[in-house]
């Protein structure tokens, strides 16, 4: 009969019980974690939220013929005396380990029928299965202990930022659709016919009226929304992001407020990583000839240079007659320490023709063997070999890629080429969260599908030079080598957050749009309510917005962003749990005052 002076359910958590609790009478409930049946002694690990402790029931126990029955994932409760374990029996990584519970009772709460994905341990299932049942994927160590760490990173930002001075603000969800940037997802009114809603891809021009308000800081925890393709680095559907506005600031100011915020967080749980102490500010160019991205991983200690003179007019007649015909085209040097054998160069040399490229070049030097060895060092000669070699420090042993064209075509594989050396050769520092302001990005850039001039980044930022800046810039040429007071905080390869000082100025903000073929009226039309709050007293203001579920994917070592979510879609955008996307009723759809078309029946 249970105890009726214990609680209906527990007197501990499965997490709670000590050496000190031994001879106490203890109640518990939650999930059998497994059964082990020892010869006649059975044991159960019994789990809740809190942690797990093990239960003991033998054939003289009243509780053994239920103890008998009971399977994976039931829910039950238990009664008995806390008791130590026997000698050579403790577990010493459980924080319950010392001790057991002797079962004198045991009730069934719940059965379980067989589970489609299991619980215990870590196993490679397929992914959709998993999230069809996510509630059980939830109950994983590994994914439980994420969410629950998610959790504590987003209190310790929302705790640092109160302390930095921010108030957190709740922006609206339903508001109007945007022409700018990604898709929106469309929300029909029932009371206004053939008008839309529309969820906010973020909460911009929100974060910018209330600088136009007086509240001066701003900070929120924000959803968005974004209808986009799936990609294998974003969660379909919907994100959350810090986002971030301050008055009266510029763009020094956003970096000495957040690099400490952020800076802080990662520190607290780095688990023992070393963390940047002050992050570098690298100009957008500069991070794009150093390391061919503008979210380099800095972990990796490679850095490109510009070798197109050792190649001008030299006897590598590919590099040198490209040379020659264009003036845009550069020759890309990625150093290799460590990697000077034939065997790894052709390795890389594959490597590269598996990315479509026709193959990559290389030089690498040998004992005893003078200005370098490889197709391309026969052809350059020792004296030009060795003046590259001179130039990225390499030395005997060592080896160098080249990549050669316009810079803006290829810079992105000669990025690639540079992490995949990287992490051939081990260089890469695994134990350091490598962070780093990227600054100066172009304000524009050029549309090539719809020859036009648009914007490179966020639409609001200002110029650098203000005003003057873009009425001075008259040839495309000029206008595309505007820069922004626009950047990036990147780390270990990822962009984590995205900002920029605004542009504030109502003319500045039509000439700004004006550049992309955006007329004063469409401007109006679009961003009414912000070119409003222009004209009655804006601040100088900026801000950023930073990636929560990127952030806790590092610091957990998570392998992609479904990780640390609780019920993320899949890659397909598809929730396979709740069963969305879904049709509704002709009902629903005629109080809406719309009808779906048949995609194969369009004109």
């Amino acid at each position: 009969m249970a105890d009726q002076t214990l609680h209906r359910y527990r007197s501990h958590t499965c997490g709670a019980l000590r050496k000190d609790d031994v001879d106490r009478i203890a109640r518990l409930s939650g999930w059998v974690h497994r059964v082990r049946d020892h010869g006649g002694l059975l044991f159960i690990d019994l789990r809740d939220h809190y942690g797990l402790t093990q239960i003991v029931a033998d054939p003289e126990s009243a509780a053994f013929k239920m103890a008998e029955t009971v399977r994976s994932e039931w829910v039950i409760r238990v009664d008995g005396k806390v008791r130590d374990r026997p000698a050579g029996t403790v577990n010493p990584d459980l924080p319950t380990g010392e001790v057991e519970i002797f079962a004198t009772e045991i009730e069934v709460l719940s059965a379980a029928k067989e589970l489609p994905v299991p619980v215990f341990g870590e196993p490679d299932y397929p992914e959709d299965l998993r999230l069809q049942y996510r509630f059980l994927d939830l109950r994983r160590e590994t994914l439980h202990a994420n969410i629950m760490q998610r959790l504590a990173i987003v209190a310790s930002i929302r705790r640092r930022m109160t302390e930095a001075g921010f108030f957190e603000f709740s922006t609206p969800i339903l508001t109007a659709s945007s022409p700018e940037g990604a898709r929106d997802f469309l929300v029909p009114s029932r009371l206004y016919a053939g008008k839309f809603y529309a969820l906010p891809q973020a909460p911009q021009q929100y974060k910018q009226l209330l600088m136009m308000s007086g509240f001066d800081r701003y900070f929120q925890i924000a959803p968005c929304f974004r209808d986009e393709d799936p990609r294998a680095d974003r969660l379909p559907g919907e994100f959350y992001q810090l986002d971030v506005e301050m008055s009266f600031v510029e763009q020094a100011d956003v970096f000495s407020t957040m690099e400490p915020v952020l800076r802080g967080v990662f520190e607290e749980f780095s688990n023992s990583k070393s963390v940047t102490p002050s992050f570098p500010r690298i100009p957008f160019a500069e991070a794009i000839s150093k390391y061919g991205s503008d979210k380099p991983d800095l972990r990796n200690p490679l850095v490109m240079q510009d070798v197109t003179e050792h190649f001008r007019d030299s006897g590598f007649k590919v590099f040198a007659g490209m040379i020659a015909k264009d003036p845009k085209v550069r020759v890309w040097a990625i150093p290799a320490p460590g990697g000077g054998s034939r065997a790894f160069c052709d390795r890389m040399n594959s490597w590269a023709q598996g990315e479509g490229q026709p193959g990559l070049g290389y030089v690498f030097w040998r004992e005893g063997e003078e200005g370098g060895a490889g197709p391309v060092a026969k052809n350059i000669g020792s004296e030009r070999a060795t003046a590259i070699r001179d130039q990225l420090g390499l030395k005997v042993g060592d080896a160098v890629f080249f990549t050669a064209g316009d810079p803006e075509k290829f810079y992105k594989f000669a990025g690639l080429a540079r992490d995949k050396v990287g992490q051939e050769l081990k260089l890469i520092d695994e134990n350091s969260f490598a962070l780093a302001w990227i600054v100066d990005f172009p304000m524009y850039e050029w549309n090539e599908d719809e020859k036009k001039i648009d914007f490179s980044h966020n639409p609001f930022s200002m110029p650098q030079g203000g005003l003057a800046a873009l009425e001075a810039a008259k040839s495309k040429d000029e206008i595309l080598g505007l820069k922004a007071y626009q950047y990036d905080l990147v780390c270990n390869g990822y962009e984590l957050a995205s900002g920029s000082i605004r542009n504030h100025l109502p003319d500045a903000m039509i000439k700004a749009f004006g550049n992309t073929g955006v007329t004063p009226e469409e401007v109006q039309a679009r961003f009414g309510g912000m070119y409003r709050a222009f004209q009655y007293g804006a601040p100088p203001h900026g801000g950023m917005a930073a990636g929560i579920d990127r952030i806790v994917m590092l610091l957990v070592g998570a392998k992609n962003l479904r990780e640390v979510t609780l019920f993320p879609m899949n890659q397909q955008a598809v929730d396979l749990l709740m069963g969305a996307p879904s049709e509704v009723t002709p009902k629903q759809l005629k109080e809406l005052h719309l009808r779906v078309v048949d995609p194969d029946k369009r004109a």
